[in-house]
């Protein structure tokens, strides 16, 4: 028996990009393990991922090219033929490339987090072909925008020095679900006397397992940020050396905040003033003695109509207080922005004859039922659907469902199973798994460049997305060399070894390796060197301005509220979030039983008062609902979820789901302040007993 360790790394949207050691007997995987040499992983999987070998050989993995043969989303299809397939499809597009390519949309984004099989060889065929763009928002812009408005890059507190810190806020996140070793250095910092401070409406697994837990209303977190500049601010809670040469406009926010007392924070936010004084007190107090204070905030914070002004308020709290002084303070959003990835090198936007237009793919759903306009360009004729499941994940999901119903939509999708967006296909495409392939990876949590090796050979007639696009990108004519490249060929290009914080990479050198830290100081803004125009934290931001936005820190209301839409709120009281399930990871593993198996079906959080208020019990089926839509989930009546509040842990594949639907019918396709992201925790619903 041949039996081997391989190096990979896992592809999913996660900001720990976890390093994997690969077991392979006689070509076969037998066990994925975290790699307990990456400083990192360390070892450690969390339960999704270390399940990957069964998600890899699953009995429903798609291996063979499929056709459409009964209606639109009645998932019916017969096997052909992979030249078929091709013929198909590219008969097809050049059809409608003919008179306006740009009716062609790719629709992607982090089923795999991969620079090669995400966006390289498919944005190679995109651009030679014409097509719209796609505006890749439904997770993190509204954030990352506001992040740079304040600190000029998406970088920040390295992960490895959290357990350092003495004071943790984690704002706006679930670690233990969605970022399990950022908890772990967090719950080492504990160990070493750190005090951890969770701030969510929801009191999440993390939540209950930090010493303070504060339960703000949700959209209401720039105006807790306001409201703890006015403290820090009032109370000279404040490094006034690292203010006076490191960052920009304090004057202007200190006049701008005077109005955000703690008793009209503690009124917008829903919590009490005490607990507002508190919070800044013992963030500036713990810097003022020397102690590192650290913020992981993270996506939930911006999944509102001011989601980008949140996350921006937040980030300017670090430089107040001097906490970006010591490597374990200051804040992290994102590490992705220190990643010198080279995307002109991998996706070629030189091949574009034209300026196309851009659809975003949050309004999806409103998009693919416009008609052609002189605004809008020609109608969506076909889209290609691959690292995605819009029927899943895209918002106010009747819409979405409508558009891919119609009939003279091509919808062609490259997957692993047949998701509920594979049921809408005309053409199914077999796609690889991460450990079928060769990938190279970023990633949003850590600081190391990753490696993926392929362990074992393509299941069925399965092949990687990058190949699928070659074989387009030759029937349909297209003769630059760039398509020929080989996936190898492709990972070398991966990051700018010009730039100093990637001058050592080297593919085939991290090919065998696994993983390479970037070159980064332990604290990057010890000294200043932000990365804004300024070259300063800026309090005041002219790019702001020049943008059409408030310059300064504000407080911009959630559009569904009580206190923004009192008479929507008459009819729908509750506002809803819905947060990742632990055991999904946004639309990937629902499909897996010994995952799914854990929760059995979808769930609500709703609290005791709003229950009894509604004649709901622990245990009954509810119905959630407003004017886009409805679904059902089981009630758990606890009071995890405020009142006022109802959680529904998501992503369920909708096909799994009772009554075939999910969180999704009810959220909205608006989109935030700044990035053009969309608003999913922005909603107000009505719940009801469910009729047996």
């Amino acid at each position: 028996m041949l039996i081997e360790q391989v190096r990979a790394t896992c592809p999913h949207d996660c900001p720990d990009t976890c390093a994997m050691l690969i077991t392979v007997e006689d070509g076969v995987a037998t066990a994925v393990k975290g790699d307990p040499d990456h400083p990192t992983t360390a070892g450690v999987l969390c339960t999704k991922v270390s399940r990957y070998a069964e998600r890899t050989y699953h009995p429903e993995r798609l291996l063979f090219p499929m056709r459409r043969v009964g209606a639109k989303g009645e998932g019916k299809f017969e096997r052909i033929s992979w030249e078929e397939a091709i013929d198909t499809i590219a008969a097809k597009l050049t059809s409608i490339a003919a008179h306006d390519p740009q009716a062609i949309l790719p629709y992607s984004y982090a089923g795999t987090m991969g620079l090669v099989q995400g966006e390289s060889m498919s944005a190679r065929f995109f651009n030679q072909l014409g097509a719209s763009n796609l505006d890749r928002t439904i997770c993190a812009t509204a954030g990352i925008t506001g992040y740079k408005y304040s600190i000029g890059a998406a970088m920040g507190t390295d992960i490895e020095q959290f357990q350092d810190a003495k004071l943790i806020i984690i704002w706006g996140g679930n670690p233990i679900a969605s970022n399990l070793h950022f908890w772990t250095r967090a719950q080492e910092a504990k160990r070493r006397g750190a005090r951890l401070i969770a701030i969510d409406p929801y009191r999440s697994l993390t939540a209950e397992k930090c010493h303070q837990h504060i339960a703000l209303l949700p959209g209401t977190d720039a105006a807790l940020a306001l409201g703890l500049m006015h403290v820090l601010i009032a109370e000279n809670l404040l490094d006034n050396d690292y203010v006076a040469r490191h960052t920009l406009g304090f004057e202007a926010l200190k006049e701008r905040v005077k109005e955000w007392t703690p008793a009209h924070t503690a009124a917008i936010c829903g919590l009490t003033s005490n607990e507002v004084i508190g919070l800044a007190r013992e963030y500036g107090q713990a810097a003022r003695r020397g102690e590192p204070v650290a913020i992981r905030v993270n996506y939930g914070v911006q999944r509102v109509a001011g989601g980008g002004m949140a996350v921006r308020n937040i980030a300017c709290l670090p430089a107040l207080v001097g906490a970006w002084r010591h490597a374990a303070g200051g804040v992290q959003l994102s590490t992705s922005g220190a990643f010198p990835a080279d995307r002109v090198a991998l996706q070629r936007p030189d091949l574009k004859k034209s300026p196309v237009r851009t659809i975003n793919m949050t309004t999806i759903g409103d998009d693919l039922l416009r008609a052609a306009s002189p605004d809008f360009g020609p109608k969506v004729e076909a889209v290609i659907v691959y690292n995605a499941n819009p029927l899943a994940i895209a918002p106010d999901s009747d819409k979405v469902m409508r558009g891919f119903l119609r009939e003279d939509l091509f919808t062609v999708v490259l997957e692993h199973f047949q998701t509920d967006s594979a049921d809408y296909a005309d053409i199914l495409l077999p796609a690889t798994t991460q450990l079928e392939h060769i990938d190279a990876h970023l990633a949003y949590g850590h600081l190391y460049m990753m490696a993926n090796n392929a362990a074992i050979s393509p299941m069925g007639e399965a092949k990687p997305n990058t190949e699928i696009f070659r074989l387009l990108a030759a029937r349909m004519g297209f003769t630059d060399p760039c398509f020929s490249e080989t996936d190898d060929q492709l990972a070398a290009k991966a990051f700018d070894k010009r730039h100093p914080r990637a001058i050592h990479f080297d593919w085939e050198s991290l090919k065998r390796t696994g993983w390479q830290k970037l070159v980064v100081a332990d604290a990057p803004f010890a000294d200043g060197g932000f990365f804004t125009p300024s070259g300063k934290c800026e309090f005041y931001s002219a790019s702001m301005l020049a943008d059409g936005l408030d310059p300064l820190p504000a407080y911009i209301a959630p559009y569904e509220s009580a206190a923004s839409n009192p008479e929507l709120a008459k009819r729908f009281p509750l506002a809803m979030i819905s947060p990742p399930a632990r055991n999904f990871l946004n639309s990937t593993f629902v499909n897996i039983k010994s995952l799914r198996g854990v929760d059995g079906e979808p769930y609500l959080d709703i609290h005791p008062a709003d229950a009894d208020a509604r004649g709901i019990h622990h245990g009954d089926m509810a119905r959630i609902f407003n004017e886009r839509g409805s679904f059902v989930a089981r009630a758990r009546v606890t009071e995890k979820a405020r009142q006022g509040l109802v959680v529904g842990l998501s992503i369920w594949w909708k096909k799994l789901s009772s009554d075939g639907k999910n969180a999704n019918q009810v959220t909205s396709q608006r989109l935030t302040d700044m990035g053009r992201a969309p608003t999913f925790y922005d909603t107000l619903v009505e719940v009801e007993k469910a009729p047996s």
